[in-house]
C-alpha cells in the first residue's frame, strides 16, 4: 500500500479493514526437542508438559507462532545419534535437548543451531561448553546436579540403613559424569565407615550377576548416580535391588514411582520451565555462548514408604521430615 494512500485513508472507517488485511503475519518460529525417553514415559511427558507451560509464559503458544517437533529417542545411543542428525538437518531456530546422551550427538551435528539443554552433570568436563559464565559455543542450559551431590546419597542410605557397611555404586564407566560421581562416594566413604565398590553398568546379564554377587555379603546397599545409562537400566536395577533386600538411593524421583526406596536430585520440572525461558531470549536474538550455564536451585527428597517396608527398614522421622514427596 502507498504511504499516501494509507494517510488519506486514515479519515473513514471503511478504510481499516484493508489495513488490518495488510498487517504482516506473525512468522512462525521452529523449536525441536531431543528426548531421551520415550513418548509414553509419564515422567517425561510432564517435562514436556513444564516446557510447554513455560514458553506460553513467554507468549510463544504451539500453533500461532511457534512449532515444535519432538524426537522421542529413548536411552540407546544409536537412536539418539540418529535422531539428533535428523533433527540438525531440520535446522529449527533452536533444539531443546536432555541429558549429555543428547547434547554430544547434537554437537557432532551442527555447530550453528543454538542448543539449550537440561540434566547435563559436568558440561565442561563433558567438553559440550567452555566454561559455566561463558559457554562460547552454540550449547547452554541448566546442570542437573554437581558432584558434590553424590556424597549424599551415600549419607541417606546411612540415615536411612544404618546398619549399612559396603555400597555398590552402579555406573557407566565410559561417561565423565559416572567416573566423577565414583569419585566422590569413594572420598566420601571412609568418614561414613563404608566399603565402595563400583558395578559397570555393561549389558543386564552382567548387571544381574554383579550385583547378585554383591549381595552374598551382608550388610549392603546400592547407590545409583545419574547417566544416561541408569535410565535405561531403571526397572531392571529397582528390580534386583528388591530381588536381594539391598536399600538402594537414586538420582531422579521417577525411581521412587516405579518403587525404587528413596531418590535425591534436582526439581527437573523446574528446570524445564527455565529452560523454556532461554529458548525465549535465543528467539528473540541473544546467542547461547553469552548465557552462562545454571545449576539447579531445587531438589526433592522422595521416599517409597511400601518398598522401605518390604526391605523390614523403619524411615527415622528425621527423614520423613525433609521428604518433599512421600509414597504410600
Amino acid at each position: 500500500m502507498k504511504r499516501r494512500t494509507f494517510i488519506a485513508g486514515l479519515g473513514t472507517a471503511a478504510a481499516w479493514p484493508v489495513v488490518a488485511r495488510a498487517q504482516p503475519r506473525e512468522r512462525m518460529r521452529q523449536v525441536g526437542m531431543l528426548l531421551s525417553g520415550m513418548a509414553d514415559d509419564i515422567e517425561f511427558q510432564a517435562f514436556v508438559g513444564a516446557f510447554q507451560q513455560g514458553l506460553a509464559q513467554s507468549g510463544w503458544i504451539i500453533g500461532r507462532n511457534v512449532q515444535v517437533d519432538t524426537r522421542w529417542a529413548g536411552a540407546k545411543a544409536d537412536d539418539i545419534r540418529r535422531h539428533a542428525q535428523q533433527l540438525a538437518a531440520l535446522a529449527p531456530d533452536v533444539i531443546l535437548a536432555h541429558g549429555s546422551s543428547s547434547v554430544g550427538p547434537l554437537l557432532q551435528s551442527t555447530r550453528t543451531i543454538p542448543i539449550v539443554f537440561t540434566v547435563v552433570t559436568d558440561p565442561v568436563g563433558s567438553g559440550l561448553v567452555d566454561s559455566l559464565a561463558r559457554p562460547g559455543g552454540n550449547a547452554t542450559g541448566f546442570m542437573g546436579g554437581e558432584y558434590s551431590v553424590n556424597g549424599k546419597y551415600l549419607e541417606l542410605l546411612k540415615d536411612i540403613a544404618p546398619g549399612i557397611t559396603r555400597v555398590a555404586v552402579l555406573r557407566d564407566a565410559t561417561q565423565g559424569p559416572g567416573i566423577g560421581a565414583f569419585a566422590v562416594i569413594q572420598a566420601m566413604a571412609p568418614l561414613l565407615r563404608v566399603e565402595v565398590t563400583p558395578i559397570n553398568l555393561r549389558e543386564t546379564g552382567d548387571i544381574e550377576r554383579d550385583v547378585a554377587a554383591f549381595a552374598r555379603s551382608p550388610n549392603g546397599g546400592l547407590i545409583l548416580p545419574a547417566g544416561g545409562a541408569s535410565r535405561l537400566y531403571r526397572d531392571l536395577i529397582i528390580a534386583l535391588a528388591a530381588r536381594h533386600k539391598l536399600p538402594a538411593v537414586y538420582f531422579e524421583r521417577d525411581f521412587a514411582a516405579a518403587g525404587g526406596l528413596m531418590t535425591y536430585g534436582p526439581d527437573y520440572l523446574d528446570q524445564y520451565r527455565r529452560a523454556a525461558g532461554y529458548v525465549d531470549r535465543i528467539l528473540k536474538g541473544e546467542r547461547p555462548a553469552d548465557l552462562p550455564v545454571q545449576a539447579p536451585t531445587k531438589y526433592e527428597l522422595v521416599i517409597n514408604i511400601k518398598t522401605a517396608k518390604a526391605l523390614g527398614l523403619t524411615v527415622p522421622q528425621s527423614i520423613l521430615l525433609r521428604a518433599d514427596e512421600v509414597i504410600q
